[in-house]
């Protein structure tokens, strides 16, 4: 049995989402694990330059060009992935855990009893044994538990494929193969009337006010930093370093900074080269949010705040007194430079 990897591809006005990216670069690093395939699956109308992403690792784009597909729509897109997954029988699914891939994998894993598990934060590919019986090669899909306070290690070996959502921004892109070309093969689907009731009038995207996944550096706020003093300050510390803002659920629910940049577990993750965590105390469920970052510093009058343990540099000290000590610093190197 071929144990060929399937990463369904996300395109959002044609342009191919950076979690689809994401995918394919781990599908790469674990079909070398599994001396096996991966396969992409473009679902779309008119999509260009499917060729180009064997330089992320897919070996073959599986291409379904409809005009009922130009924008997504649960029944059809449902029925194209349950239909390429009997046919062409892959040993793994993935899927982005975005807005998309929340509503459609659940509907194929349903249709198809098959397990999925939501959000991960981590594939691997590892043996798992069940009392006598060993079962090899599986996909060890890792995620966050109970509210975040543990992290869970998943198995499904009698559900093939082995199907998962993952987050965006917690796998880096490995660097590309440049000049690798994917085999491109159209696959053809036919809907029904009833799979096509549904029609979509006009769509309307709200374009986000920060990109935090792409940031190099990141300020985090959390409810330490509570106050608008201090939160200007933050604002022209981060003015000041070239960085993006981002915070902690609990600032966000009090409307300090919009949803958009919530980090953790129900927001987003990052990887920058430096994230300074202001007043956060550092629980699990924002922490799986940061753990990418190469550098961290923490800033809290709490000397046993959990965001210590995972900092790299850790100062203890009121938000009041160290920023503008901070931002003065950073104004005098400024001036050297």
């Amino acid at each position: 049995m071929e144990k060929n990897i399937m990463v369904f591809l996300e395109y959002k006005k044609g342009k191919l989402q950076d979690v689809s990216k994401e995918l394919l670069s781990k599908a790469r690093t674990l079909a070398k694990k599994l001396g096996s395939k991966v396969l992409g699956l473009a679902v779309g109308y008119n999509l260009k330059n499917l060729p180009e992403l064997g330089e992320y690792g897919a070996d073959k784009i599986i291409y379904v060009s409809n005009k009922e597909l130009s924008l997504y729509r649960s029944l059809p897109f449902a029925k194209v992935v349950i239909s390429a997954i009997l046919h062409y029988k892959p040993y793994i699914v993935l899927f982005g855990a975005t807005h998309v891939g929340r509503d459609l994998a659940p509907r194929v894993a349903s249709n198809l009893q098959l397990g999925l598990t939501a959000d991960c934060t981590e594939l691997k590919i590892g043996d798992y044994r069940a009392g006598k019986i060993l079962y090899k090669d599986q996909l060890l899909q890792i995620r966050p538990a109970w509210g975040g306070n543990i992290i869970a290690t998943i198995v499904s070996p009698e559900s093939i494929p082995s199907m998962a959502t993952v987050r965006e921004g917690v796998i880096a892109i490995d660097e590309i193969t440049p000049g690798k070309k994917a085999d491109v093969e159209e696959f053809c689907v036919e809907f029904s009337k009833q799979e096509l009731l549904t029609e979509i009038i006009e769509q309307s995207i709200e374009e986000k006010d920060v990109d935090l996944k792409g940031a190099k550096i990141v300020i985090g706020a959390g409810m330490g930093a509570a106050d608008d003093h201090i939160m200007e300050l933050i604002f022209n510390l981060a003015k000041l370093l070239k960085a993006e803002v981002g915070g902690s659920r609990p600032i966000i629910d009090a409307g300090y900074l919009s949803p958009h940049r919530q980090i953790g577990q129900t927001g987003v993750t990052i990887r920058p080269n430096l994230y300074i965590a202001m007043g956060i105390s550092g629980q699990i469920q924002h922490l799986v949010g940061i753990m990418n970052s190469k550098r961290i510093i923490a800033i809290n009058k709490d000397p046993e705040a959990p965001i210590f343990e995972v900092a790299h540099y850790r100062i203890v000290g009121d938000l009041k007194d160290v920023l503008p000590m901070m931002i003065k610093a950073y104004k005098g190197i400024l001036k050297k430079s």
